[in-house]
């Protein structure tokens, strides 16, 4: 196990300009989402525009991993990001949902998820998950990965390997007719054949027009996410597995969810579409 200190809050940057001509998500500037009312099969013309706008996410987390290295902040991996969605017409969805005050989650070491970027300098040995969400054309397109900053050691890089792995063996179990426990099933047998915790309080979800529909994809075995695939369905998977516990605690700014052990902890995620034989990714760069 790595030997690098806890990680404590940063300072944040100013928040970043979005040119006017780019269309905001309704819930910019409120403090909480209208709840979404729609369906969860999308229509073709839907997931067209949902191809686009992963795509774009897509790369923009590309991008910004390529500025991955011992010596870089965080909020620079931020700006990279914010910089790359503007450039294509796209808002970045966190930017001001729910007062969120960046253009991406990054996720160092113990923290679970929804990490702020800030003065945070990166240091060799640690893992990064980015967390990257674009807006455009009146939908959603939502991917993370967890990145090696320098010379990672094997406990760590095996977690993260098996954490991608456990994403790719939950999408093929995607299929119509099954329940979304499916997922989960999948993901938590695999994650303990190595004795990894499962995040259980953070979930893939619904997307679409919405940010977060309200369709909740557990990626543990629910007995309650009895909800059956159906072809047009589009949501989230997102493991996220730990070393050690899978509970949590929360830093005071409401946001950042650390392990309660700070034990690392690893996280990947696509968008899908249900097809009529499995599942197609949207969110490839």
């Amino acid at each position: 196990m790595s030997g690098q200190s806890l990680l404590v809050p940063g300072e944040l940057s100013p928040a970043r300009s979005v040119p006017g001509n780019i269309r905001r998500p309704e819930y910019v500037g409120k403090p909480a989402p209208t709840p979404y009312t729609g369906p969860e099969v999308q229509d073709s013309d839907t997931i067209e525009r949902m191809r686009v706008a992963g795509r774009i996410a897509a790369q923009a987390m590309e991008e910004a991993a390529k500025h991955i290295a011992p010596g870089v902040t965080t909020d620079e991996l931020d700006r990279v990001a914010h910089d790359f969605m503007i450039d294509h017409g796209a808002y970045p969805s966190t930017l001001g949902y729910r007062g969120y005050p960046k253009s991406l989650c990054s996720s160092v070491n113990e923290v679970i998820c929804h990490g702020i970027p800030d003065s945070t300098v990166l240091r060799d040995g640690d893992i990064v998950n980015l967390d990257v969400t674009a807006y455009i054309n009146g939908v959603h397109g939502d991917n993370n990965a967890t990145y090696l900053c320098g010379d990672v050691d094997e406990e760590s890089r095996l977690l993260v390997e098996r954490t991608r792995e456990s994403l790719v063996r939950a999408v093929k179990a995607v299929k119509p007719g099954r329940q979304i426990n499916v997922i989960g099933r999948v993901i938590e047998s695999y994650a303990k054949r190595f004795g990894y915790g499962v995040v259980r309080d953070f979930t893939g979800h619904g997307i679409n027009s919405s940010f977060h529909s309200g369709l909740i994809i557990p990626h543990y075995d629910s007995p309650h996410a009895t909800t059956v695939m159906q072809p047009g369905m589009t949501f989230t998977i997102e493991p996220m597995l730990t070393l050690g516990t899978h509970e949590y605690d929360m830093w005071e700014d409401g946001w950042t969810v650390v392990t309660k052990d700070r034990r690392r902890t690893a996280q990947f995620e696509h968008t899908l579409v249900v097809t009529e034989t499995g599942a197609d990714i949207l969110t490839l760069p």
